[in-house]
């Protein structure tokens, strides 16, 4: 047999037909399925002391030496099953290897979860002839099947998402295709196979055939928790928004506050500036190392960013494009804004503007900005209006901040954070500066905060924003 490959892994879960399909697999001769391999609990089978020489021991010390041996000491071509709770150590050197095969095994997981409570009732795990049978009806527990659900459909989306990432991809096969023998042996060409088998192994019978309503004993709770469970994501917010990195050259930190502000573009950052400058020097232009020397040296430090109302980040940033200044490092944009998005913005210093052409060209903007976070536009997305979701998750590729306040509730949460510190000399806040030549409170419409929620939906989401002005 020749083969792309030098070992199979079959990503699967408990009750989706993974003995069936191992002990189908076991028929070719060129194939070899070491069971669950790398179970945490026992190795291929309960029963197995050891494999290749190697004990459950030596494996949980070094799982890579057991693959080492599999590799070499097989006859064919070696695999093993591979479930959520298996090993990490094992999928991390698998996943990203393209010598490894990758057979991805669903059921569904309703069906999947009844079979696993019917066999811890009758502790009938396995069934090889019909006639021995124990039958009795699932208990269904909401709770339990809510959690090992999500917890089985992150590890899903991980496999796909390391697959996508490495450039590779895998042979999905559902329980019921399991059934099929054209798809067994087309799994078997996938693996490099040349024979193919002409009929299922008789190791293993289906021992559950009934319908599911007459499995469970709760069908009607099953079917209420089921329908909680948003199984297609009709709810999800799409994130087309680019993700951005941490930018430490922004923060800022105080010695004596012994505070590092990790500002978001847009929000109210001359107004912290102000505050933390009024104690003492602020050190800037932060690299990693920097930054690391820094707390170091502070060991009692905390970190924090501020949120800003996103109808009032997005207005200080439309209210910006309004300046019109000489060698203008906004030009380009404010060029496209005006002939390609329709954003009438003033181009002179003195141009008349009224409150009804702010207003509108406001609305004009938000739908611009729309656009760019989608990728619709050739338009970068600039910081100041990118999603403070967004932004935060950038905070992380370094450290997240200890604390997210919020502007609205200031004067509190720098008050909680030098508590923290054990420092009681601080300055009084500045007062911001309204925006000009209109104040959002004169700008401000329902249409404007339906637009802004619209574009910002993870934010109000993630952070429980209400309409502006009724924040408190």
């Amino acid at each position: 047999m020749t083969s792309p490959f030098d070992c199979f892994i079959i990503f699967a879960e408990m009750r989706t037909g993974s003995n069936f399909l191992e002990s189908n697999l076991d028929q070719l001769p060129g194939l070899q399925c070491y069971g669950e391999a790398f179970n945490p609990y026992f190795m291929v089978t309960p029963e197995t002391d050891e494999l290749f020489g190697v004990t459950v021991q030596m494996r949980d010390a070094d799982p890579m030496s057991l693959l080492a041996r599999m590799k070499s000491e097989t006859d064919g071509l070696p695999g093993f099953r591979f479930f959520h709770d298996h090993d990490p150590r094992v999928f991390d050197a698998l996943i990203d290897d393209p010598r490894c095969a990758k057979i991805v095994l669903t059921r569904n997981m309703v069906d999947a979860y009844v079979s696993r409570r019917i066999a811890m009732a009758t502790d009938q795990w396995q069934l090889s002839d019909a006639k021995d049978a124990r039958k009795a009806q699932a208990r269904f527990i909401p709770e339990e099947f809510e959690k090992l659900f999500y917890r089985i459909k992150s590890f899903q989306l991980k496999i796909k998402d390391r697959l996508q990432r490495a450039g590779q991809t895998a042979f999905y096969i559902d329980y019921e295709e399991a059934q099929q023998l054209e798809v067994i042996n087309g799994l078997a060409r996938y693996l490099g196979e040349k024979t193919q088998i002409t009929e299922f192994a008789t190791t293993f019978k289906k021992q559950n055939p009934e319908p599911l309503s007459e499995k469970v004993q709760q069908f009607e709770l099953l079917a209420s928790t089921v329908g909680r469970i948003d199984v297609f994501d009709l709810h999800k917010i799409p994130n087309f928004e680019p993700s951005r990195p941490p930018a430490l050259k922004s923060y800022l930190a105080s010695d004596v506050l012994q505070l590092v502000f990790l500002p978001i573009a847009g929000g109210p950052t001359e107004q912290i500036a102000g505050w933390m400058d009024g104690t003492g020097p602020i050190t800037r232009d932060f690299s990693q190392k920097t930054l690391r020397q820094w707390k170091r040296r502070h060991k009692t430090h905390r970190s924090f960013t501020v949120l800003r109302h996103p109808v009032a980040r997005l207005h200080t940033a439309f209210c910006d494009l309004l300046v019109v200044r000489g060698d203008d490092p906004q030009w380009d944009l404010k060029h496209a804004l005006r002939n390609n998005y329709d954003v009438a913005l003033p181009d002179e210093p003195d141009a008349p503007w009224s409150l009804a052409a702010h207003r509108a060209a406001f609305l004009n903007f938000i739908g611009f900005v729309g656009k760019t976070l989608s990728g619709q536009t050739g338009v970068s997305v600039d910081p100041s209006w990118a999603s403070q979701t967004e932004t935060i998750k950038g905070f992380a590729d370094f450290a997240l901040p200890d604390h997210i306040l919020r502007e609205d509730q200031l004067t509190a949460g720098l008050d909680n954070l030098l508590s923290e510190v054990a420092v009681d000399a601080a300055t009084d806040l500045p007062a911001t500066q309204p925006d000009a030549p209109f104040p959002l409170a004169q700008v401000y419409s329902d249409d404007i905060e339906d637009a802004v929620r619209k574009l910002y939906q993870r934010d109000y989401v993630m952070f429980g924003f209400r309409p502006w002005g009724k924040q408190d």
